[in-house]
């Protein structure tokens, strides 16, 4: 049974946490959407149907939900393709029934192969993504829309190039709310006082602050004038039917187009794939170490899609930045990402003019705050510490994440912790070490538990290198499975090689099952050897079982 959540439990941090997930949340609604070619609202419908409805359905603690960076390719793509805004609803709306089967179906059960080191270095790749996008935006400098997270933009440049042209585009107003904004969001961190007020976020003071010295520049006609083009710039309806036109609903009549379908399955299936990685991201950073039924994440994924479809918003998935900035702000419970959801509904609704005095810069500062988090050097050194096994993947996740995107840095990440594995399970598949045996010794193969035919090639190259005249047994008695591919070359080996190379092959602990018919008259002496315990600072007398040849 899942245990109840009571949402009011935490209401003073949870509120703080839900404002400034708002915030931050605010202009990558309105970028990712501008980005991907749909109209602008589209992208805040989205964040406030994955803000309640999905934030109040999943079981995720952390996790916050809303239009996604990584999905605005194959949604500018598709809106040209399929040549209608409302067609293009139609196939988000069949991906959220996708997405809803694949919760019933229990595909969210994959998310458990992900392992940690992959998950850590999207992590710190992503921070790092967020620190390189945000730079430019703290200098005033905003050709790239906000919530990129590609190495390659839209505008031609990339995440490094970008930084440089900066240099020709410093907006000095910028640059001041930005250091300004950072040292409001670190001194809060420090100063003991300040940590407690917990309804009063950093970074809705840093907003205040920054809109008031806007202000003060304009009236006082500074040089430090912020103008519109590095502001927030959300759409203000001037009639109740210009605010209708804003909902857009999906073309039915297109149900039997082929396009349509493909497009829902591909965003079905990488709305899935980016959830399940951010899922695990939160549970990772969730320091009270609950976790997240993985199944029901992708039905409550589903559902929002379904909604936000009908009524004019963007696909949406569970977004690691959003995420981050809410685990951060000290979020603990999913009532904070409901609060950044009513809060963006109700704002736009009612103070879009107050919002759009925002200055870019200062949600920057936020970002970067979040970004260096996330990116924190202690993790690499972490992991660097547990030997290559962990940093390879660690690190080769990070500089994919880095240099490609999200899904292709987390892809890499696996294929190398795959290899990883592989190797490793060839070597754990029994213990055999040839360099320790002497002409005429008895050699000892020892199966583990599990066998696969992974195991297969290292086994055959163990049992060839075998020298002629030799006695080998080869022992099963601790396993529990042994695949065909691995018993056939074991059965090849005692009935042919074996007598091609006089070599005295025993077999004992093989079951029924595996049709190989064990050894008979093999001596079990047992004998008792005394080993000082460190733990225990005292000799104890070890029980030690010899297996070997009846001569």
């Amino acid at each position: 049974m899942t245990k109840k959540i009571n949402l009011f439990a935490n209401l003073k941090s949870d509120f703080a946490s839900g404002l400034v997930v708002f915030l931050v949340a605010l202009p990558l609604c309105l970028g990712i959407a501008l980005a991907s070619g749909a109209p602008l609202f589209s992208g805040i419908i989205s964040g406030v149907v994955g803000g309640i409805i999905v934030g109040y359905l999943s079981q995720s603690h952390l996790s916050v939900s809303g239009p996604a960076a990584g999905l605005t390719a194959i949604v500018l793509t598709a809106i040209t393709d399929l040549g209608a805004f409302n067609v293009f609803l139609l196939a988000v709306l069949l991906a959220g029934i996708i997405q809803l089967l694949l919760g019933f179906i229990k595909a969210g059960t994959i998310s458990n192969y992900f392992p940690n080191n992959v998950i850590e270095g999207m992590l710190a790749g992503i921070g790092v993504i967020i620190i390189l996008k945000q730079i430019p935006h703290a200098f005033g400098y905003d050709p790239d829309f906000e919530g990129d997270e590609s190495f390659f933009q839209i505008d031609g440049e990339n995440s490094f190039s970008e930084i440089f042209q900066v240099l020709n585009h410093i907006q000095l107003g910028s640059v001041l709310i930005a250091v300004i904004s950072l040292s409001i969001l670190i001194v809060w961190t420090k100063v003991v006082f300040l940590k407690k007020l917990k309804l009063v976020p950093a970074a809705l003071v840093a907003v205040i602050v920054s809109i008031l010295l806007n202000e003060f520049f304009i009236k006082t006609g500074s040089a430090f004038v912020i103008s519109k083009e590095h502001l927030v710039s959300l759409p203000v309806p001037k009639s109740f039917d210009e605010f209708k036109n804003i909902i857009v609903t999906p073309d039915f009549s297109a149900i039997t187009n082929t396009k349509v379908w493909i497009v829902a399955v591909t965003i079905a299936v990488v709305a899935s794939i980016e959830t399940l990685l951010c899922i695990e991201a939160s549970d990772r950073m969730d320091v009270s170490k609950r976790y997240t039924d993985t199944n029901v994440e992708l039905k409550a994924q589903g559902i929002g899609n379904i909604i936000s479809s009908l009524i004019g918003g963007l696909p949406m998935t569970s977004v690691v930045v959003r995420t981050t900035a809410n685990n951060a702000a000290g979020a603990k419970s999913k009532m904070s990402t409901i609060i950044h959801g009513v809060l963006l509904m109700v704002s736009v609704l009612s103070i879009p003019f107050i919002l759009n005095k925002i200055p870019l810069a200062t949600l920057a500062a936020v970002l970067l705050m979040v970004g260096y988090k996330l990116a924190n050097p202690k993790t690499v050194k972490h992991f660097w510490d547990k030997g290559k096994y962990q940093f390879i993947p660690f690190i080769a996740t990070f500089i994919g994440v880095v240099f490609t995107d999200l899904l292709k840095g987390v892809a890499l990440g696996m294929v190398i912790s795959v290899i990883f594995i592989l190797k490793g399970n060839m070597k754990r598949a029994y213990s055999f070490k040839k360099e320790e045996y002497k002409d005429g010794d008895i050699i000892h193969i020892d199966l583990a538990q599990e066998v696969s035919f992974l195991n297969k090639s290292a086994i055959k190259s163990t049992l060839s290198s075998i020298p002629a005249n030799s006695k080998v047994i080869i022992n099963a008695t601790d396993t529990v499975y042994i695949a065909h591919d691995v018993l056939d070359l074991i059965k090849e080996f005692k009935k042919i090689t074996s007598k091609d190379e006089n070599i005295k092959v025993k077999l004992i602990g093989f079951k029924e099952a595996y049709e190989l018919e064990n050894t008979e008259g093999f001596k079990n002496t047992v004998t008792y050897e005394h080993k000082y315990d460190a733990m225990k600072r005292q000799t104890v007398k070890v029980e030690v079982n010899t297996i070997d040849f009846k001569e």
